[in-house]
């Protein structure tokens, strides 16, 4: 087992990581901005390295001085979080490439699985039922509209790098199309530096279902049940559940048993997400993308499941095999994750980072905050408004509303506007839980009424 780590995150994942290594008996390093230096990460952590400013660039994104904290520090790993570097194949390279194991697949999984076009090329290979469309980047407008119009409109342009919503456009029609590629390409290109997009048939009543599947050294893959995250605005999630309210278990049965395929004809191991796109109208799934590292949702596939996966994927790394089989994962009861974040709801969830006068989170049977603020902390304003994580588990879903809905009340946050009143409404929405839910309900439907 690994004698020190190195931590190369922030926020609440840093803080999750921390805790687990803290229970293993593992020393923790923390590498770190200029404007985290007060954070709650930096204050548990065993060692705190400075790397740079606050702009990720210059400290988070830059793999230079995360190495040398390593070196410094003489950790025997890196664990990427989430974001950042996480899914970056090449500073994964690097970092074994320096004797140092990285938490998390090969270069060459990533690589495979990262591009969204290489991995609808394996899904489609695979076997694994796939989304019409191309199956690599469209080479220009004329090829882009051909494609569309085999298909029929609408249709979905998509990046085939990155996530998180940035560039992907919907289109209607051939101008809408041409306008679309345009932005989508140029958006791509300035987040991820690669403006290669797909287009996809746009499935009009979708769910967002996503497998969390995990694998070690020794060829052993499982699948540990999926997650509905269809609760979503502009693409981003919102409010994340297990099981899913829709699928019925052959259909999860099916999705589980392609999401392992997928992974092993990667050569995957560690933590990873296979995503699907489920077709109310059809009841089909159509494979959408792979996530090669631990998901912001991961607490609701613990809590059903009773698993660790940031130690799992520690143990696995350390070329430990599973200690479980496939049949032994019988996922238990419901839980339902919402983020909680500094953003004005009411104002177009504009960002409100500031000092919190106040933070007191819930607590009691089946409730669980997963955080890295505290009263007096400042969130600064150059990354993500993440606050919290408040993750629930009931025997059913209806009990697991209960709990939310009270834990939701029990939340005391002043200082900064946060998105507790809106959970709030959107959990007691009798359309959210009576299931009418689909990806696209926040912005065309909840928002508007």
């Amino acid at each position: 087992m690994f004698k020190r780590i190195l931590i190369a995150n922030r926020g609440e994942i840093a803080v999750r990581i921390i805790k687990t290594c803290r229970r293993l008996g593992i020393e923790t390093c923390l590498v770190y901005s200029t404007a985290d230096r007060e954070s709650l990460g930096v204050k548990l952590a065993d060692i705190a390295i400075c790397i740079g400013p606050p702009q990720a660039k210059a400290s988070y994104l830059n793999i230079n001085n995360i190495i040398a904290a390593a070196e410094l520090a003489d950790v025997d790993a890196i664990h990427p979080g989430f974001g950042f570097l996480a899914e970056n194949s090449h500073f994964a390279q690097v970092v074994r490439d320096c004797q140092i194991e990285f938490i998390g697949p090969t270069s060459a999984a990533m690589d495979a699985l990262g591009n969204k076009a290489k991995a609808k090329t394996l899904a489609h290979q695979t076997g694994v039922p796939t989304v019409p469309g191309s199956t690599g980047p469209v080479k220009g407008q004329e090829e882009a509209i051909r494609i569309a119009r085999e298909i029929g409109y609408p249709v979905l342009i998509k990046a085939t790098a990155g996530g998180g919503g940035r560039g992907m456009r919907v289109a209607h029609n051939d101008a809408s199309l041409v306008s679309g590629l345009i932005a989508a390409q140029r958006e791509a290109e300035a987040a991820f530096g690669c403006g290669d997009c797909i287009i996809e048939a746009f499935v009009q009543r979708a769910r967002h279902i996503e497998i969390q599947v995990i694998g070690d050294k020794h060829g052993n893959l499982v699948a540990l049940g999926e997650r509905d995250c269809s609760t979503q605005r502009r693409h981003q999630k919102l409010v994340e559940e297990s099981p899913s309210p829709v699928i019925t278990p052959e259909t999860r049965a099916r999705m589980c048993a392609d999401a392992v395929a997928l992974a092993r004809a990667a050569g995957y191991h560690n933590a990873g997400t296979v995503e699907f796109i489920y077709d109310l109208d059809r009841k089909a799934y159509y494979f959408l993308e792979m996530n090669t590292r631990i998901q912001v949702e991961h607490p609701v596939t613990e809590m059903v499941t009773d698993l660790d996966l940031i130690e799992l994927m520690i143990r696995v790394a350390a070329g430990e095999p599973l200690p479980f089989r496939q049949e032994d994962v019988r996922p238990r009861g419901h839980a339902i994750e919402v983020r909680i974040n500094a953003e004005d709801w009411q104002n177009g969830f504009a960002p409100a980072p500031g000092k919190l006068a106040l933070y007191v989170p819930p607590s009691g049977k089946g409730v669980r905050v997963d955080s890295h603020c505290y009263t007096g902390y400042v969130i600064p304003p150059h990354y993500d408004s993440m606050i919290a994580k408040l993750i629930v588990h009931g025997a059913d879903r209806s009990e697991a509303l209960r709990i939310l809905d009270r834990a939701l009340a029990e939340y005391y946050i002043e200082g900064v506007k946060t998105t507790l009143g809106f959970h709030q409404r959107l959990i007691r929405d009798p359309r959210f839980v009576n299931n009418e839910v689909t990806t696209k309900w926040v912005d065309e439907v909840f928002c508007k009424a």
